[in-house]
């Protein structure tokens, strides 16, 4: 049995989605974000990082979305979402994780929280990341109109879970990853999975359904 501590459209999103899609037993913890609830003592004690999501598994508490993606999708191997690690595609898909976690997820929370970069005025970080998360977009919806439709080519894999999840954030940014034409193949196809739907009525979601 998981556990996974959450906040509904946060990062713990595709981990939750993960989850539904698995079929794997689990209990959802909601962390009220808006309460400051991440920075409890007790929070603290699981992820001392103040953020969501945390998994325990095992008894153990992980956190960074980008390593519960990984560790989820190879646990359960079966499913098919993670080449094995003698297959050749294997370096692809983790290097897919980490190029999303690094060249999307950091500056999409920039993008969110510009007061992170204390010295920098605002407006000139908003700047650099969007033009940094915009440069991205171009380059996946690139390599997705020549090697498509999915990051490694016929069959989706974790990484698409957490690409989608970081489109989803981008709906109301000046050009959202949807703009792109095979990204927004990609989103629709992954948007049409059961667990997809199942997500969005457990975490009471319908922005970009």
């Amino acid at each position: 049995m998981y556990s996974l501590y959450y906040s509904p459209g946060a990062a713990s999103l595709v981990v939750h989605w993960l989850l539904i899609e698995l079929g794997v037993p689990h209990e959802l913890r909601l962390v009220d974000t808006q309460a400051k609830q991440q920075k409890s003592p007790e929070y603290l004690a699981l992820n001392p990082n103040g953020v969501v999501p945390t998994l325990v598994a095992d008894g153990q508490p992980l956190y960074e979305a980008a390593a519960l993606v990984l560790h989820l999708a190879d646990r359960h191997a079966a499913s098919g979402l993670a080449p094995a690690v003698d297959d050749p595609q294997r370096g692809e898909y983790l290097q897919w994780v980490l190029n999303l976690a690094n060249t999307l997820q950091s500056p999409l929370r920039l993008w969110w929280y510009p007061q992170d970069l204390d010295a920098a005025p605002p407006e000139a970080v908003l700047d650099g990341a969007r033009k940094r998360i915009e440069a991205t977009w171009e380059r996946l919806d690139a390599h997705l109109a020549a090697r498509g439709p999915y990051l490694l080519g016929e069959r989706p894999s974790a990484a698409d879970f957490y690409l989608t999840m970081l489109m989803r954030w981008t709906r109301n940014m000046p050009r959202p990853g949807h703009d792109w034409p095979h990204l927004a193949a990609l989103a629709q196809r992954m948007k049409q999975r059961p667990s997809f739907k199942a997500l969005y009525e457990r975490e009471g979601l319908t922005e970009w359904a």
